[in-house]
């Protein structure tokens, strides 16, 4: 079967090129040019079209370290169809290691956008029509706000599609979670020219996090497999799968304090167990802080400074786990990282 060229961006792409395009964006009040930078590989053989994005969030940048070595693995010479690497998605936020634009608006809360809006209007509509609108599939890359930081996981709607639900679970992440579609979302916009996005949460802002870096690249890998667009390995395949969530609640503060954390990441819990203790700087005046729900702490605050009402632990609800050993799964999922390296999640 003939692989016809692919334009985006106004430059044409033949089957087995790899090429470098700036999609021009609003240049800054200094006169600087400003470009969305992709990387476009192109395959000899027909397969799907894939998009890899990060830092939409400007401050989330695990996900460029992702794309830097994704980019750099050999499994890619064998590529069927297409991949667009997109790592800088926001590069206004980026420069200025902020979540959002010099407008305060949030890109990701911005499309479809339009191409006389507003900037994050005008970037988000760029995007669409630049890169979603080209692709079958695409995995967006992202990282806790800060001062939290997220266990590695997939966020996907799972009960209103089984391919995509098949994508999330081809990821293999630790954890994977039905999440609603949010309005002006990247998901939301792709879902409805029925592009099938996944979208990958790791780490926290401003940091590189070995563990969750890792997890992305053999992700990233794992769903290009599923979707026959590298080979497949030899390895055998485990029993071991991710565990699934189908909704999730925040923990917060009761009061305003320094909090000492009991439970760590990926730990699970029952509701009522002690998470840990919010207290004064003189310790005299102390509260409790309990799980309000059976499940796993797929996120939590990495600041201990405080105040009611702000969120602290994110656990993903596990209320069925008759056949489930989560503990096995996480160390399974570590080890598969990294064998040499010491247990993250428990």
């Amino acid at each position: 079967m003939k692989v016809d060229d692919i334009n985006i961006g106004g430059v044409n792409i033949a089957p087995g090129e790899r090429c470098y395009i700036d999609l021009p964006l609003p240049p800054l009040y200094t006169h600087a040019e400003m470009n969305m930078p992709v990387y476009v590989l192109h395959g000899r053989k027909p397969g799907p079209r894939l998009f890899v994005s990060a830092a939409i969030h400007g401050d989330e940048i695990n996900g460029v370290e992702i794309i830097r070595r994704l980019l750099r693995t050999k499994a890619l010479k064998s590529l069927r169809g297409t991949l667009l690497a997109i790592p800088v998605v926001n590069p206004f936020g980026f420069i200025n290691k902020s979540r959002y634009l010099p407008d305060r608006r949030d890109l990701n809360r911005s499309f479809p956008g339009y191409e006389s809006g507003s900037l994050a209007a005008r970037m988000a509509y760029l995007f669409m029509d630049s890169i979603v609108q080209h692709c079958d599939y695409g995995i967006d890359l992202h990282t806790a706000a800060q001062n939290r930081t997220n266990l590695p996981q997939i966020r996907a709607c799972l009960n209103d599609d089984p391919a995509l639900t098949e994508l999330a679970n081809a990821f293999n992440a630790p954890v994977v979670l039905d999440a609603n579609l949010r309005d002006g979302s990247l998901r939301e916009a792709a879902a409805q020219v029925d592009t099938k996005v996944i979208l990958y949460e790791g780490g926290e802002a401003l940091r590189f996090d070995e563990v969750p870096i890792r997890a992305g690249v053999k992700g990233i890998l794992a769903v290009m497999r599923h979707l026959d667009m590298l080979p497949q390995t030899a390895r055998k395949k485990t029993s071991v799968r991710s565990l699934r969530s189908d909704s999730s609640t925040w923990v917060r503060a009761t009061q305003s304090g320094i909090l000492r954390i009991q439970k760590s990441m990926g730990q699970a819990v029952e509701q009522g167990d002690v998470l840990g203790h919010i207290a004064n700087p003189f310790g005299t005046s102390e509260t409790v802080v309990k799980a309000n729900a059976t499940g796993l702490i797929i996120g939590r605050s990495t600041l201990p400074l405080v105040h009611e009402g702000e969120a602290i632990f994110h656990i993903a609800r596990l209320d069925d786990r008759k056949d489930t050993n989560i503990a096995q799964t996480l160390e399974y999922f570590q080890h598969e990282i990294d064998p040499d390296m010491e247990s993250t999640f428990l």
